[in-house]
Parts: C-alpha cells; structure tokens; sequence
C-alpha cells in the first residue's frame, strides 16, 4: 500500500474501481446467460411450432382430397365434417410426427446457428459445452411433458372423435370392409374370471346380444358346472346378462344334476363394451381406462393382449424419444461443416428413418412374437441412447 494517505486514498479508489467493473462483468455475463437460453429456447419453439402447424395443413388437404367421395357421401356439411372429423385428426396428425417434427426442428435452426459461427461465438466467449446445451434440454423436456399429457388423455379423445366418424363413414364403405367384417362377430372365447371359461359363437354390437352361449366351471382340472343357452341378451334397465333357454349341468364324479330355465339373470365381470370388437379400442382408451383393459384382457387370456401393452408403455416411451431426439440434433447440428444446413438435415432424415424403423421392427417382434412389451417400447430410446453419448463424446467442445 502506497504511503501517505493521498496514496492510499488513491489505493483505495482504484481497488473499489476494479470490484465495481468486476461485479458489472459479473452481472453481465449473468444476463448474457439468462439471454442466451431465451434465445435458443425461442428459436426452438417457433421453428417447432411453425413446422408442425405448416405440415399439418399440408396433411388436412391430402386428407381431404383422399376422401372426398366419403363426405359426399356422408351428406354431411363441411361444418359437421371439421366437427366429427377433423377436431379429432389434426391432434392425431400431431402427436404422431410430434418426435420427428421436434428433431427436424433442432436440426434446422441449429445449423443456422453453426453456418453463421454463432455456436463458435458462444463456446469462444468462455461458456462451457454442457451450458449450450442446457436450454435444448429444458425445451425438450417442456415439449416431452405437453406430449405425455396429450398420449395420456388429450389424444385418446380426439381419437373416439376420428375413429368413430371413420368406422361409420370410410370403413362401412370399403368393400373389403364389407368382406372381411359383417353385423355379426366372429366366435369369442374368454375368462371369467380365474375358474370360469365361456364363449359365444356369435355376438351382435348393435342389439347386444348374441348366442349360443356356453360356459364351464373348472374346479382343479375337472368341468364342475356346464351351462349352455340358445341366447346371450344384455338388459339396460338391469344392468345384467338374461340367459334364455338354459341348459345348466353341475357334475359331481359320476353324478349329474340337470336344471333347464326359459329365462336366467347373471352377474358376469364383463359388459356389453368388453365383447366389442373394436380395431381402434387401444387408441381411444385414456392410459387409466387402458390399464383397466389390460387386466380385464389378462384374466380373459385375450391374444390382442400385447397391442394393448405395446399401446400403453410408448405412450410414455415417446414423450422420453422427444427429448433424447432434441439432445441428438443438437449434437449434429451443432457443428459447422461443409454442405451447411442441407448436409444437417441429410443427416437428421437418416438418423429419424433409422429410429422410426427401429421402432416398427420392435414393435412387430413384441406383438407377433416373444419380444416383452415394455422391452419393446423402450428399444427405441436404449439404442440411441448409446447413439447421442457417442456423438456427445466425440463433439468438438
């Protein structure tokens, strides 16, 4: 310290000086930061949003222009079409390139960033790597969450709309729907409950009732009770099967007890939406209806069992595949190379073909063979898990 106290006042003023433009470049490298994820997260969200709002009119007007016959057909207005129709296909549309659209997003105005040197520019001024990096993964895991709401509730709902309208004005008129599927169901076997076994070989929707109609009573691996009748009915105002003309037969080692009735009330653990036969029921299920079904399915011993697990373990392997794919493209986009953006976007059309391919093959192998439900779901995600820590690692930082 200078002696004298004008040296030390002196001292004294420039050492305040330094603290005073020491904590001024503190607070502006603060809100430099703070600027920054604002930035990328804007530019994130915008080009999301625009993409998949411009593709998604492009998907109404094919849409239309393929079925146009159908709402000729239907006679129903335009107002009532958009109504019953498309309230329910536009979240549909979304939520099913809701991953591909957010990755190709990423991809997009990252190389924009990296072919104007402003990734170089922001790694330069002294921010780290995983600090770049950190408002893609605050974007990824908000767009995540509004799609695991969506699969879990929003999306069901919209699909009773679509499917509903489809199943009553484009499936009834295709002519291999006519072939393939009429009034009357195809014969149905199930389970009770862990002792009882029925079947019907035959079952009305419409009507709600169906026949003949048989079911046994197992007790260790002897038939106890055998009932049979000529008529399945559900009654509304009861809210119970009537079994009309039955035939019920309860064995006992060599003895047998016959007891015949015109007309029997029954309890069953099932209802008339259980033996519907339904190709878009997986879709229409909110996750805790779906759940609810699985277990029915599984007593019943159901074989459409494994579409419906599939169904309700990517509903939250998805939302999980829209971060890691916004980690990805940032990844690759990151990093200025020659051919620019184009060369980014070849890169990222590849790396979404492969995913969603891994995805199907997954899918296949889990419902049509012994792949495990969850296992299947979830391979996606596992593999290129891998894939973004690679490309992590070898990213120039």
């Amino acid at each position: 310290m200078p002696a004298g106290p004008i040296g030390q006042s002196r001292f004294l003023n420039n050492t305040l000086l330094r603290l005073l433009q020491g904590n001024y470049i503190f607070v502006a490298i603060g809100n430099y930061m703070k600027k920054l994820d604002w930035y990328i997260i804007k530019k994130f969200l915008s080009t999301f949003f625009f993409a998949i709002l411009l593709f998604t009119v492009i998907a109404v007007v094919i849409d239309i222009s393929e079925k146009t016959d159908d709402f000729v057909k239907s006679k129903l207005g335009a107002i009532k079409v958009i109504q019953l129709y498309y309230f329910g296909f536009v979240p549909h549309i979304i939520a099913l390139l809701f991953p591909l659209f957010v990755f190709i997003a990423v991809i997009f105005f990252t190389s924009k960033m990296a072919g104007k040197s402003e990734i170089i520019a922001i790694l330069a001024s002294g921010t780290r790597y995983n600090r770049w990096l950190r408002p893609y993964f605050i974007g990824g895991i908000f767009l995540a969450g509004l799609l695991w709401i969506a699969n879990q509730y929003v999306i069901p709902r919209a699909n009773v709309i679509r499917t509903s309208f489809e199943a009553k004005y484009i499936d009834a008129n295709s002519s291999y729907e006519a072939i393939t599927s009429g009034k009357r169901g195809a014969d149905m076997y199930f389970k009770v409950d862990s002792f009882t076994y029925a079947g019907i070989n035959s079952y009305d929707t419409a009507s709600k009732q169906g026949g003949p109609f048989f079911m046994n009573h197992i007790k260790g691996i002897n038939v106890v009770e055998n009932i049979r009748a000529e008529v399945l009915r559900w009654d509304a105002v009861k809210r119970k099967w009537i079994l009309q003309n039955v035939i019920d037969r309860k064995l006992n080692g060599l003895k047998e007890n016959v007891v015949m009735d015109a007309e029997r009330e029954m309890n069953f653990s099932f209802s008339p939406f259980d033996l519907k036969r339904d190709d878009y029921a997986k879709n229409k299920l909110t996750s805790p209806e779906l759940k609810r079904q699985i277990q029915l399915e599984e007593q019943r011993g159901s074989e459409g069992l494994k579409d419906l697990k599939v169904e309700s373990y990517k509903r939250d392997a998805t939302p999980f595949a829209v971060l890691l794919l916004t980690i990805i493209g940032a990844l690759v986009a990151g990093r200025k190379i020659r051919g620019g953006s184009g060369m980014h976007l070849a890169l990222g059309f590849l790396t979404a073909a492969i995913f969603i391919i891994t995805d199907r093959f997954s899918t296949i192998f889990s419902t049509k063979g012994n792949l495990p439900p969850m296992l299947a779901a979830w391979i996606p995600n596992i593999i290129f898990c891998f894939v973004a820590l690679y490309i992590y690692k070898k990213a120039p930082k």
